[in-house]
């Protein structure tokens, strides 16, 4: 039985409700308000307190009572030298300081490209204070296609390039997305990674990018049915975090994975606040 189309729109509806929600969370992507590599020598950086350095392996920062800084996780003053270790691609919500709370602001240190480097989250950031929703194009079911995943024998990986160019990335492809596209008389095949459960996430171009969105998406799907099936939403297309922030290192799409087609529906370009 096929859902109604009206039912796929409250469904829509409460997906975007959902995702501006989860997008104004605390010390979430619209708090970022800097990215910086550490430095072998202990160093200060821009809007944090502190001396700041690594030696490849470990972080380490030394600071005294009077800067502020707390641990995220104890709430202990940071009063000397406390150090850190993350293997790459992890991070950890650090250090806090600033604001009536002492909370103000968060340090997360990173792994990234098997350097360190720390972003700083600060909850009086303009874009997460003034945010009010990702604008999107309005539903379009007929952008609600059916696609047939076809997996590879072994998952691949790809090397990619990410939204900040010292960083690069590796795509986990496990197969493809085959479909077609109203009013387009060919296949599209998207390589696709795997997600928790078995659902799958494709990134992608399309023609309205860096015009209407951001200059690539992703969108996600469920678990391939049994006759390896799945629906295919675009209306539930999205922007990475670096559509919202200039500190993200988000990946951006196999080579390939760009449709020949204007992909009106999902998220459009944020309304960025300076």
């Amino acid at each position: 039985m096929s859902t109604a189309p009206d039912a796929l729109l409250e469904r829509w509806r409460r997906f975007r409700s959902s995702r501006n929600t989860a997008l104004a969370a605390d010390y979430g992507w619209l708090t970022l308000t800097s990215f910086q590599w550490l430095e072998s020598q202990p160093s200060a950086v821009d809007l944090a307190p502190g001396l700041w350095s690594t030696d490849g392996t470990t972080a380490a920062l030394t600071a005294a009572a009077a800067d502020g800084l707390t641990l995220v996780e104890t709430g202990e003053p940071v009063n000397g030298t406390v150090t850190a270790q993350l293997a790459d691609e992890e991070s950890l919500m650090w250090v806090q300081f600033g604001g009536d709370d002492g909370k103000q602001v968060m340090v997360e240190l990173a792994m990234r490209a098997d350097k360190y480097a720390i972003r700083t989250r600060d909850s009086k950031s303009p874009v997460f204070t003034e945010f009010d929703g990702v604008p999107t194009f309005d539903y379009r079911p007929d952008l609600v296609v059916e696609a047939r995943f076809e997996a590879f024998a072994e998952p691949e990986d790809v090397p990619i390039a990410t939204a900040n160019p010292l960083v690069d990335g590796v795509h986990r492809s496990v197969g493809e997305l085959v479909f077609r596209l109203p009013g387009k008389d060919h296949e599209y095949r998207l390589h696709a990674e795997e997600e928790k459960l078995g659902a799958l996430t494709v990134t992608f171009h399309d023609e309205t990018n860096g015009e209407m969105t951001d200059e690539w998406r992703k969108v996600s799907t469920a678990r391939p049915r049994p006759d390896g099936t799945v629906i295919l939403d675009f209306n539930r297309a999205i922007n990475y975090p670096s559509a919202f922030t200039p500190y993200g290192t988000c990946p951006m799409p196999v080579k390939n994975n760009s449709l020949d087609a204007r992909i009106e529906a999902g998220e459009k370009q944020p309304a960025l606040t300076d």
